[in-house]
């Protein structure tokens, strides 16, 4: 089930995911006595991200993941990580223990067994954050790739070759991602109307291989709405 929010602007959009994050962050606290997080990479997760600092909320009970990450060094700009830890990490006291970037300056099969331990001890997400490219993909999961979407699929896919630079990246599974509480797509842009659209008439782009047994959320700003 996709619980499609119509809103009217991308502040709009971004005022929404800051109270879905902290209302998900509370509840979690309070039954579960902590938080796992997975960060999406973009720029509107990131003005998200730039609000986070001013949230009120225990931050020693977070724990951050990744839906996927460039091959690229651990300091490069174009680095989810790096984009989040600038952002928003640096600026509140979460256990540098309990934020977990993917090491892909190791290189893609290091990166990948060590994802893969780590996810090990990880039952379910709290909540996924993901975003949706103008082709449908999301996290690092393309047209005409591996999904991962069976129940047998490994945790972390090695992509090599992104249709987008760089072209190595590691990527969280379509059935990873849906081991989660919740899942939370943010789409802004009329760039991304033709994905939506395509996505709400039933058509399986990677973004439509991610289920939650609570349904998928998805927050759209106008200008990413299609009526079609």
């Amino acid at each position: 089930m996709v619980r499609w929010q119509w809103l009217g602007s991308d502040s709009e959009v971004r005022d929404a995911t800051y109270r879905f994050i902290e209302q998900a962050a509370q509840q979690s606290i309070a039954v579960r006595g902590a938080f796992h997080l997975v960060l999406a990479g973009g720029s509107t997760p990131r003005a998200v991200y730039q609000m986070l600092p001013a949230l009120a909320t225990d931050w020693s009970k977070w724990h951050l993941y990744y839906g996927d990450e460039r091959v690229l060094p651990a300091d490069h700009p174009d680095r989810n990580s790096k984009m989040a830890a600038d952002a928003w990490l640096s600026q509140v006291p979460i256990p540098f223990t309990q934020i977990h970037p993917m090491p892909t300056e190791q290189g893609l099969v290091s990166a990948a067994a060590h994802y893969a331990d780590l996810l090990a001890a990880v039952d379910q997400f709290d909540l996924v954050l993901l975003g949706l490219g103008e082709d449908g993909h999301t996290a690092s999961l393309f047209p005409g790739h591996e999904f991962g979407t069976q129940a047998d699929a490994p945790d972390v896919l090695q992509v090599e070759d992104a249709p987008k630079p760089p072209p190595q990246r590691l990527s969280l599974s379509a059935r990873r991602l849906s081991a989660a509480r919740q899942v939370l797509f943010i789409v802004t842009g009329a760039g991304k109307r033709e994905a939506v659209a395509r996505w709400k008439q039933g058509e399986q782009i990677p973004a439509a291989t991610i289920h939650c047994d609570n349904g998928v959320d998805v927050l759209l700003d106008r200008a990413a709405w299609s009526i079609n």
